[in-house]
């Protein structure tokens, strides 16, 4: 059992039904165990005791009494600090029900002090509103003349996309014919697991999505690829076969990529792709901050720093001026690492400014893609000014781009990849076709993961959401090896499989009755529709209603 000291009272001081997330405690059923305070990551319960008067009346004395008692049991924290984040892990561990958090109906007054020590709020989970555009985009251009349909489960459709530069048949076939150089490409499928770092994800959660990744190449015949993030990876990744799976990611701290290096030439294979990070859709123009409460042993290793040291990243790549340089430095020069067998793209947060880039990159034979990443993304490490108020939804900046390369004719050759917000409200595959309707070639998606695959408990309603300050309570974003053990990589594999094959079933369902099966719509704006004029107008859309 432990007690504290009562805190004095303040202008600011909380109880617990100002809290956003209230515990419920049945002291019949407790049994004093201590499960619940061991396992919860702010330390928001604690076990005390306390001596509690009694008031007694006797009336046939017309005196008034009291007895004591001694109290001990289960107590919520009030401090913000301490705030119960509703991740019920004290729930799941409890062996007779008897606790468990619940939201409070009433105005949580917390959300008034999460700047304790000038520190801003940081959310996650997306936009804290219900739905979403893309959720409401409807594919309505139906085929009659058959009913495809009814075959959608055992007939073969084409699902997967191209990530590289497409150049046309006549230069192509000119330059195979001439033995000159041609783009690498890529045949993967389009929905990619999105740039999560080793560092910012546990090492049990990377090597269950790194396993389910491998099961689904391997065993399901579904070319699914996972990006890094900045951080690198372990070293026998990157000596082993899997790394063909992998998209590795540098961005503006460099943080791994000595590893990286130094690994090129015991290389059994090359990697799916180098992914350059310029920005991100939940932190734009943020070079992001992995805490020290995160930069293990293992992590200072891999990323060449002492442990327990922040590590920020530099909000550009202080070794470039512009776009346009690194055009032409550093795609170029990380594809002659490579011998230009790899392709190499950029990744930028959507903004006003996407179509300048993509410009830059089209007169750019080394290019490969474009990655825009909009304003809906993020996890519970993004700011909360980040998340509500900076960047550029995803689906009219996407539309903006693709337009453009229409306009020139490169709709095919530049392929364009998107994220913020798929997978929002569980809609994944609806999300994801959405955008390549509107002109991706595929999507990333990095939180729906996170959910599906691992028991993320972060949602737009501030549950949970403290992937930044290394005390996830399901072991996903900890490097804490006391919590990231209760996390099973093999499970984590499974749902993996279990997820992109809902999804491929889906994509079929979907393509079906579009009469599609030979080739993935991209940009088959005719076949959607929407009902908001303004949002149709704006994305060149049919308006239904």
């Amino acid at each position: 059992m432990v007690s504290i000291r009562s805190i004095p009272s303040t202008p600011s001081s909380l109880t617990h039904l100002d809290l956003q997330w209230v515990i419920k405690h049945r002291e019949d059923r407790c049994t004093l165990c201590g499960q619940c305070t061991s396992v919860c990551p702010k330390e928001a319960i604690y076990l005390t005791y306390r001596r509690q008067r009694m008031p007694k009346l006797d009336i046939l004395k017309k005196k008034r009494g009291s007895e004591y008692r001694t109290f001990t049991g289960i107590r919520q924290r009030t401090e913000a600090a301490n705030r119960c984040i509703g991740c019920g892990m004290c729930a799941t561990v409890c062996p007779n029900e008897a606790i468990g958090p619940e939201p409070n109906p009433n105005d949580a007054r917390v959300r008034l002090l999460q700047n304790d020590k000038g520190e801003a709020w940081k959310r996650g989970g997306r936009r804290n509103v219900r739905g979403s555009l893309l959720d409401r985009i409807v594919f309505n251009r139906i085929s009659m003349l058959t009913d495809p349909a009814l075959d959608a489960g055992r007939h073969e459709f084409q699902l997967n996309t191209l990530l590289g530069r497409v150049l046309p048949p006549e230069e192509y076939l000119h330059r195979q014919a001439t033995g000159e150089w041609i783009p690498p490409v890529r045949e993967i499928f389009p929905f990619v697991i999105g740039s999560m770092s080793f560092g910012a994800l546990s090492p049990n959660m990377w090597l269950g999505l790194l396993q389910g990744v491998a099961y689904c190449n391997e065993v399901l015949g579904i070319p699914v690829v996972m990006a890094t993030g900045e951080g690198g990876c372990p070293p026998w990744v990157l000596k082993s076969p899997y790394l063909k799976y992998i998209i590795l990611q540098i961005a503006s701290g460099y943080f791994g990529w000595d590893e990286i290096i130094r690994a090129i030439p015991d290389m059994q294979c090359d990697p799916a792709a180098i992914e350059i990070k310029y920005g991100q859709g939940a932190k734009p123009g943020d070079g992001g901050l992995l805490m020290w409460f995160k930069v293990s042993k293992l992590i200072a290793r891999l990323r060449g720093v002492p442990e327990g040291v922040d590590l920020p990243s530099p909000p550009v790549h202080q070794t470039l001026y512009s776009i346009e340089e690194s055009v032409m430095k550093m795609i170029q020069s990380l594809s002659m690492a490579w011998g230009f067998r790899v392709p190499v793209y950029p990744k930028i947060s959507g903004s006003t400014s996407a179509k300048s880039v993509l410009n830059n990159l089209v007169r750019n034979p080394y290019a490969s893609a474009l990655m825009i990443d909009g304003v809906d993304g993020g996890t519970g490490a993004a700011y909360n000014v980040s998340m509500d108020a900076t960047g550029h939804p995803i689906a009219s900046n996407l539309r903006e781009c693709y337009l453009d390369l229409v306009a020139q004719g490169k709709q095919n050759e530049i392929p364009i990849f998107a994220a913020g917000g798929v997978g929002k409200n569980g809609n994944v595959t609806q999300n994801g076709l959405a955008l390549i309707m509107l002109g991706a070639s595929g999507v990333h998606i990095g939180k729906y993961i996170m959910q599906s695959a691992a028991g993320c408990l972060g949602s737009e309603q501030n549950r949970c959401n403290v992937c930044n300050i290394g005390i996830c309570p399901k072991g996903i974003t900890s490097q804490n090896v006391k919590l990231y053990r209760r996390l099973d990589p093999d499970q984590v594999a499974e749902r993996v499989a279990d997820t992109f094959m809902a999804i491929r079933t889906e994509m079929k369902k979907t393509l079906a009755p579009l009469g599609r099966s030979q080739s993935l719509p991209i940009g088959m704006s005719d076949a959607i529709g929407i009902d908001d004029a303004d949002a149709a107008e704006r994305l060149q859309i049919k308006y239904v209603c």
